[in-house]
């Protein structure tokens, strides 16, 4: 079999299989709410892979290639399913402008990702440009102005962020790496963004 199946790569894979379930949520018209749930989800994952990869015993090939997926996963998790998202929420075609925007930019900034740290073998402090993978918290916390403000309202909120976010992939801005702490407070919000779409609204 080509590819790698062991456990270095195991928390990537789930993280890639919440992002279809969470597409395919959208075309069946589940709640939003579920999907951004998995989007949140997909984002953990990746959030916590690398540090699971590195504990692990792994030849070159493995590294490279965990480093290969993770990159085409970012594009299934943090481009794909909030373009699906997005238009799924824009029932007009008007919107398809702001798409193509978010996804131009969103793949600008990963493919600047890898060539910075194809041969660096530094351990990495901050990024330049907002990580596609922040996607996976804001729109989540974005969504629930959609139980608070009336949806044309919120419509128009959550394609104005959805615009910055686009912006912010490609600005020369640093953003800090997140650490232990910083790791564990988005682990916390996601956790209690969840709780509420469960629970609450």
């Amino acid at each position: 079999m080509i590819g790698k199946w062991n456990k270095s790569v195991i928390l990537t894979y789930i993280g890639l299989t919440l992002s279809i379930v969470g597409i395919i949520l959208v075309l069946f018209g589940i709640d939003l709410k579920y999907v951004m749930i998995c989007l949140m989800a997909a984002g953990i994952c990746d959030l916590f892979d690398g540090t699971v990869a590195r504990r692990c015993k792994r030849t070159k090939e493995e590294k490279e290639f965990g480093i290969e997926l993770d990159s085409l996963v970012d594009v299934m998790s943090f481009i794909a399913l909030p373009l699906v998202i997005l238009f799924s929420i824009n029932s007009s075609l008007l919107f398809i402008p702001l798409g193509i925007i978010y996804s131009i930019f969103a793949i600008a900034r990963l493919a600047y990702f890898n060539i910075k740290t194809a041969d660096s073998e530094k351990t990495i402090k901050s990024y330049i440009g907002l990580p596609v993978t922040y996607a996976a918290l804001i729109f989540p916390l974005v969504f629930l102005l959609s139980y608070l403000v009336k949806n044309n309202l919120f419509i128009i909120i959550y394609n104005i962020i959805t615009l910055i976010v686009s912006i912010l992939f490609i600005l020369k801005i640093k953003v800090p790496k997140p650490r232990l702490v910083s790791s564990i407070i988005l682990l916390l919000t996601a956790i209690i963004v969840t709780i509420i779409y469960i629970f609450v609204v």
